[in-house]
């Protein structure tokens, strides 16, 4: 129990502080994270997301996202990727837009366990952001966000040293920052966070499935957005 208080507390402090909630929308995430491995220092990941619009009114996003990975010795993986974004939308007049994104990135992850079977990671990601031209508008830009994100997998009722089977509890957050054209973004530094947490069972080492709660917190230009996101997960690894 003292872990896990630990592990929450981690998380909370890593949460920015939300003081104006000025728009509340509820939406839903479906995704799939596969990591294959080829060697002791090569691999690939992939990972493909469904979101929708707020009150499930259509698809608003799907993200396609593969990489290329390296593992160093020890507990640290770098990689190089590459991401496709899709937005659509509506306008005032409740006319559909669409908007393409294509994002190059970077990123360094390092595993740490914690107690016996408990795992944290750290994620640090840099991404180059190409956005396209929203429908009839003239609105592309360039712009870089830095993301760090923290996971922890708690087994629950596991006492072995190894976790490969069973029900566990998820808890992670993820803070977006603009270090580059943030004029084009939102005007701000901060761009959102993404504080989550969720339950799941490990069918066997290779495969998990989880499904929980993210509140999205976005910083837009003037205004303040929480968006409730019911997330459903596939993990594998193989």
């Amino acid at each position: 129990m003292k872990k896990l208080l630990k592990i929450l507390l981690l998380i909370i402090l890593l949460s920015p502080v939300k003081l104006f909630a000025q728009e509340n929308r509820f939406s839903g995430w479906g995704a799939w994270f596969h990591t294959q491995r080829f060697g002791k220092h090569w691999g690939l990941s992939f990972d493909g997301q469904v979101r929708s619009a707020d009150e499930f009114n259509y698809v608003q996003n799907i993200l396609l996202r593969p990489s290329v990975n390296y593992y160093f010795d020890g507990n640290k993986m770098g990689a190089l990727g590459y991401a496709y974004v899709t937005a659509n939308g509506r306008d005032a007049a409740g006319n559909k837009t669409f908007r393409p994104e294509s994002r190059t990135w970077e990123q360094l992850i390092i595993n740490t366990k914690i107690g016996k079977t408990s795992t944290l990671q750290h994620r640090l990601r840099l991404e180059q952001r190409y956005l396209g031209n929203t429908t009839n508008k003239n609105d592309h830009y360039f712009a870089q966000r830095f993301r760090y994100f923290a996971r922890a997998i708690v087994p629950l009722g596991n006492d072995s040293t190894t976790f490969t089977k069973g029900p566990f509890l998820g808890l992670q957050n993820e803070v977006f920052v603009n270090v580059q054209n943030k004029d084009k973004v939102n005007k701000h530094f901060f761009d959102q966070n993404r504080a989550y947490v969720a339950v799941g069972y490990r069918l066997h080492k290779k495969m998990d499935l989880e499904v929980g709660y993210m509140n999205q917190y976005i910083k837009q230009a003037e205004a303040y957005v929480f968006n409730h996101i019911v997330q459903a997960v596939v993990y594998t690894r193989f």
